[in-house]
C-alpha cells in the first residue's frame, strides 16, 4: 500500500487540539516548546487555554498549525509509520509538508510562517477582505458568478477544495455581490466565513511580494520526499522553483482537487492527514472515493492509521 502525507492549513485549529495524543503527548509538547522557543511565546499554552481569539491571529495560527502538523510527522515516524511516497499540503500546510520533507529547517520556517501570516494581514485592511463558500455550483459557474459581479474590485475562485466546493476571495462588497448571485444561480449554500484575510487573490500580491523577499533569506533544500505544490500541481527540487512557488501561492488559487487527483494518479492508495482535524479527509472523500484518507488527531487515530498501512 503506497501512502502520501497531507497537511492541513488554517481553518483546522481550535481549543485543546493535539490534547488527546495520551502517552505520546510528551513527544507532541517537546515540538511546541521547541516551536515556542523559537518564536518567544507558549504555543502550548495558546492551544490549550487560548483566547481563542488569538489563536485564530493569523500570525499566530500559522506557526501553530506548522508545529501541529510537525509533530504528529514526529509521531509518525517514531512509531514506525510507513514512508510516504508524496507529500502535499494545503495552503499554509504545504510548508509543514516541505518540513518534513526536508526542504525547510522547522525553527527558520516557524520564523517564515509567522512572518507570512503577518505579511498577509498587513496587506489589507481589516474589514476591506472577505472569503465565502460556494457550495453545490461547478468551478466554471462560481468563476462567471465572481467575474460578472466584480465590476471594478476584485473577488476570484481561492481554494478549488472539493467538486462542488470552491472558497472565493476579494474584496468584501465584492464576495458579498458573488454570495448573493451564486444562491440566485442555484448554490446549495454560498456563505461568507469569519476570517480576516482574502487569501490566495489579487489583493495578496503586494504580501507575496514581502514574501520572497523574506524566502530569499532562508535556506531550501531539494525535498527527500516529493511536494505537490498548491499553486501549479507540481514538484520542485530547485530551491529557487519553490520560493517561487510558495510566494506564488498567496495570490493564485489553491489547487487541492487536482493536487489528490495527481496523487491518485501516481498510485497513491492511501493519504495520511497530519495534522488536528479531518478536513482534509472530508474532502478528499469528495475528490477520490477510491483513495483513502486516514485522518490522525489523537491517540486512537494514530494507533489505527499505523495498523491500517502496516
Amino acid at each position: 500500500m503506497t501512502i502520501a502525507c497531507i497537511f492541513p492549513g488554517q481553518g483546522s485549529q481550535s481549543l485543546k487540539m493535539m490534547s488527546a495524543f495520551g502517552h505520546h503527548q510528551a513527544a507532541v509538547r517537546e515540538t511546541f516548546e521547541e516551536a515556542g522557543d523559537v518564536l518567544g511565546f507558549d504555543l502550548w499554552h495558546l492551544t490549550q487555554e487560548g483566547p481563542e481569539a488569538e489563536l485564530n491571529r493569523t500570525d499566530r495560527t500559522q506557526p501553530l498549525m506548522l508545529t501541529a502538523g510537525v509533530a504528529v510527522w514526529r509521531l509518525w515516524q517514531a512509531a514506525g509509520g510507513q514512508a510516504p511516497r508524496s507529500m502535499a499540503g494545503h495552503s499554509l500546510g504545504e510548508y509543514t509538508a516541505l518540513v518534513c520533507a526536508g526542504a525547510l529547517d522547522f525553527a527558520a520556517a516557524l520564523s517564515l510562517v509567522a512572518d507570512r501570516g503577518r505579511f498577509m494581514q498587513e496587506a489589507v485592511p481589516e474589514g476591506r477582505g472577505a472569503m465565502a463558500a460556494i457550495l453545490g455550483l461547478d468551478d466554471a459557474t462560481v468563476a462567471a458568478v465572481c467575474e460578472g459581479v466584480a465590476g471594478d474590485q476584485v473577488v476570484a475562485p481561492a481554494n478549488y477544495n472539493a467538486p462542488g466546493q470552491v472558497v472565493i476571495a476579494g474584496d468584501a462588497g465584492a464576495v458579498h455581490r458573488a454570495v448573493a448571485s451564486a444562491k440566485e444561480r442555484g448554490a446549495k449554500r454560498a456563505l461568507t466565513l469569519p476570517v480576516s484575510v482574502p487569501s490566495h487573490c489579487s489583493l495578496m500580491k503586494p504580501a507575496a511580494q514581502r514574501l520572497y523577499s523574506r524566502l530569499v533569506e532562508v535556506s531550501i533544500d531539494p525535498p527527500a520526499v516529493p511536494v505537490v505544490h498548491n499553486v501549479d500541481v507540481k514538484t520542485h527540487e530547485i530551491p529557487e522553483d519553490i520560493r517561487g512557488a510558495l510566494a506564488a501561492q498567496l495570490h493564485q488559487p489553491v489547487r487541492w482537487v487536482e493536487t489528490i487527483r495527481r496523487l491518485y494518479g501516481e498510485g497513491i492508495g492511501v493519504a495520511v492527514e497530519c495534522g488536528p482535524g479531518r478536513v482534509l479527509a472530508g474532502l478528499n472523500k469528495r475528490i477520490e472515493r477510491d483513495m483513502q484518507c486516514l485522518s490522525i488527531h489523537d491517540a486512537e487515530s494514530l494507533d489505527g492509521a499505523l495498523a491500517a498501512t502496516g
